[in-house]
């Protein structure tokens, strides 16, 4: 399990989420190993998630 994973309802916001996401590519110098590539798809979905969430509270 990550580090970074949260609660069930716990939502980084998408910005938090952004960073980890740079923050991974400049770690793996723009190539991404099998574990980095997992990683990163977690990161994604949940990027996704957080800016659903940011949409549905702008609106």
């Amino acid at each position: 399990m990550s580090p970074h994973s949260l609660g069930p309802g716990s939502v980084r916001s998408a910005a938090a989420v952004n960073e980890e996401i740079r923050a991974l590519w400049l770690r793996a110098g723009g190539s991404l190993s099998a574990q980095e590539r997992a990683e990163y798809e977690l990161l994604v979905v949940e990027w996704a998630a957080a800016i659903r969430g940011e949409v549905i509270e702008a609106a």
